[in-house]
């Protein structure tokens, strides 16, 4: 919680240092080469790449800016991904504000989830006070849509295997690039049943 304060604390701060507003109509030509992976629309048809059509473009102009880094230093710094790293190496400033503005002005698909586990909504909604775990609506909001000052990206509707994925590297330390580590100290205390459950409950959120 205290971790979450203290990010809540920086929101005037993040929202002074954000990128130039993007191009949209720009991007849209140049996330072309984006649309095998993650739909021409950003709706992507393979559940181990994000949907990234209704992100706030903040959040996935720092995406692309810490893998471009990451290509930059070998991995020292930012977000590492063999994958993403080749694509965002060469890409500018103006590219990564182009590209996020396209992706962020589509519109998410969401897909009809059956049998979503009960215990990932009571997780979702709640968290377990009783082995410390913050409710991720605290920072995601009821119907997943994160908070576009704080940081806090869009989850609703997201492919559950996609969001099981990002949990047990934030569990693992496998990615570290979230704010103040807040994700990670979530995920640590996650069991593989509860990213589960929470992946499936996640991914039926509609809004």
């Amino acid at each position: 919680m205290k971790k979450l304060a203290l990010a809540l604390s920086v929101v005037a701060a993040m929202s002074s240092s954000v990128m130039a507003e993007g191009n949209a109509e720009a991007g849209k030509t140049k996330a072309i080469v984006c649309s095998a992976c993650h739909g021409a629309d950003g709706n992507s048809m393979i559940d181990m790449y994000p949907k990234l059509a209704g992100q706030h473009p903040a959040y996935l102009e720092k995406q692309l800016t810490e893998f471009r880094l990451a290509a930059k230093t070998g991995g020292a710094e930012g977000r590492m991904n063999p994958i993403m790293i080749g694509f965002a190496m060469g890409l500018s400033d103006e590219d990564i504000a182009d590209v996020s503005a396209f992706f962020a002005s589509q519109v998410q698909v969401v897909a009809d989830v059956t049998d979503v586990p009960a215990a990932g909504e009571k997780l979702y909604k709640g968290g377990d006070a009783a082995r410390g775990i913050t409710a991720c609506v605290a920072c995601h909001g009821p119907e997943g849509q994160g908070a576009a000052a704080a940081g806090f990206p869009v989850v609703g509707g997201q492919h559950a295997n996609y969001i099981k994925i990002q949990l047990t590297q934030f569990r693992d330390g496998v990615r570290h690039n979230d704010l103040n580590g807040m994700m990670q100290d979530v995920a640590k205390k996650l069991s593989d049943a509860d990213i589960e459950a929470l992946s499936k409950y996640i991914s039926s959120i509609k809004h």
